[in-house]
């Protein structure tokens, strides 16, 4: 019995979406669906029915009844890997050098809704971290010194629609549960350009947060350094924030 390629999907469906939205790609034009079917084999209602689905997600648009092209939801899906690769490969050379300086956890962090998602690290034994967060690791936003910058991008509607969500529930004693505290915090963060975590996600870890901006001044990710509770020293701060001032003027930003 032959063995399937083990790059072929293993759901019939999925591999009939990717043939489509392959064959819309390859075209510059809006294609009909006979000659959708045409060049992919598929039956009109079967193409019909997936395409529908596809433009559902708005992975494919109709501009007119019967034909289609790739939708907008791909380039927002592409412009979003594209700047965390980007963010990425800047950002680990000056974190290894911050690392080098401080001996604790360096991380790279950026926002997926109402969490941050770890995506880099540059990490070491000698740092006594005991507990040191994972690459592809979340976390709520109110309660990390990168959610807190991500916040503070915000306007006060959507900081409350988010402690609406999600309650603001706490970690630990430290957790900022209150939205008029967090209000506070955010204010804080706004004015000092900087952000921290008081042993807020995890008893006896303190981070310093600064934000990584990309060419046109959005906000893309934080960089952090995380270290025991009565490691942490204020002198790392402003090598944090020269660390991220470099990365950003790597992807372009110009203060």
């Amino acid at each position: 019995m032959s063995r399937k390629d083990p790059h072929t999907p293993t759901i019939q469906v999925l591999e009939r979406a990717f043939a489509l939205l392959d064959m819309l790609a390859a075209q510059a034009e809006p294609v009909s669906l006979k000659e959708i079917s045409e060049r992919t084999g598929l039956h009109p209602s079967t193409a019909h029915r997936i395409l529908n689905d596809l433009t559902v997600g708005r992975y494919v648009d109709r501009p007119q009844a019967g034909s289609y092209r790739l939708g907008m939801r791909l380039l927002e899906l592409g412009n979003l890997v594209k700047a965390r690769l980007d963010v990425r490969d800047a950002a680990i050379g000056p974190m290894r050098e911050l690392h080098k300086l401080t001996h604790q956890p360096v991380n790279l962090s950026v926002r997926q809704g109402d969490e941050i998602v770890y995506i880099e690290r540059a990490y070491s034994e000698r740092s006594g971290m005991q507990v040191v967060r994972t690459v592809g690791g979340r976390a709520p936003l109110h309660l990390t010194s990168v959610g807190k910058l991500f916040l503070a991008a915000d306007d006060p509607a959507r900081v409350r629609a988010y402690a609406v969500r999600t309650g603001l529930t706490g970690h630990t004693r430290n957790s900022i549960t209150d939205l008029t505290r967090l209000e506070r915090e955010l204010a804080n963060v706004r004015a000092t350009g900087c952000a921290r975590d008081d042993e807020e996600l995890e008893l006896g870890v303190r981070c310093m947060a600064s934000g990584v901006y990309d060419d046109q001044g959005k906000l893309v990710a934080g960089l952090s350094i995380s270290a025991p509770a009565d490691r942490l020293e204020e002198s790392w701060l402003d090598r944090v924030r020269a660390t991220a001032t470099l990365i950003s003027a790597s992807l372009g930003y110009r203060a």
